[in-house]
């Protein structure tokens, strides 16, 4: 049984309607502290709609999402950002025409509370530069430093994007389908990335790969259908009958 200490994210009842049509129902999700939990299901089950509700992307119609103990359901995004639960989404989001380098700048610059200085001379930027170039070699690209990310391939774009997200120092990082589009010697690479991002953060992450999934997650929650059909290990939820005629039978996550 998790106790509450435990836990560093939590919703009661947590519900999103639109116009008639009930995404999400009644989620209560408990993620625990330190732990890389994976949210999968069906197409259409409600995953994106839970990520966007946790990270205000959306307003729920009802329920409660609460963050280290705190009520953050009428919390705007930046400040969830701020307090420490930072998402990547699932389609690489770097700044195209900038360097490997710059583009971690850029982020290592949010928790000092400024905006980029595009208009003050880059020298003015080089402090930043010993933890850039850590957070750089840390998710191998260091030989890419200097490169614009439009010219990194995909694989790597989505390294650059774990390495944007890592600037931002988060207590829990979601991730929204990492392995989207990526070859198996990238999944690897990236698979590893979580791993050792994980080492000192929580993390949630939508995911279709299963292989991955069963890799890397203590604990899988199930969405059907907008609602929660199953939690636990790997093990547990593919030997649920449920669970495997709703998801593991369609072979699509």
């Amino acid at each position: 049984m998790v106790t509450l200490t435990e836990l560093i994210l939590e919703t009661f009842g947590l519900t999103k309607a639109f116009l008639g049509f009930t995404a999400v129902k009644d989620v209560n999700l408990q993620v625990r502290r330190g732990a890389i939990h994976a949210l999968i299901g069906p197409n259409g089950a409600g995953k994106t709609t839970v990520f966007n509700l946790l990270t205000k992307f959306l307003p729920p119609s009802a329920g409660r999402i609460q963050f280290n103990g705190r009520d953050i359901t009428r919390v705007k995004p930046a400040d969830v950002a701020r307090l420490g639960m930072v998402r990547s989404f699932q389609i690489s989001a770097v700044f195209p025409h900038m360097s490997v380098r710059d583009n971690v700048r850029v982020a290592l610059q949010r928790p000092l509370g400024t905006s980029f200085h595009f208009w003050r001379p880059a020298a003015s930027l080089d402090a930043l530069n010993p933890r850039a170039e850590e957070l750089v070699e840390a998710v191998g690209l260091g030989a890419f430093i200097e490169t614009p990310a439009v010219e990194l391939a995909y694989g790597r774009k989505r390294a650059l994007e774990i390495a944007t997200t890592l600037a931002l120092d988060p207590e829990m990082l979601l991730l929204d389908e990492p392995m989207a589009g990526l070859g198996q010697e990238d999944i690897g690479r990236i698979s590893t990335l979580i791993r050792k991002a994980a080492e000192s953060r929580t993390v949630l992450m939508v995911e279709h790969n299963l292989s991955v999934v069963a890799d890397l997650s203590h604990t899988i929650t199930v969405l059907t259908r907008g609602q929660i059909l199953a939690q636990g290990s790997y093990a547990e939820v593919s030997a649920n009958p449920e669970v495997r005629e709703a998801y593991m039978g369609t072979g699509h996550a």
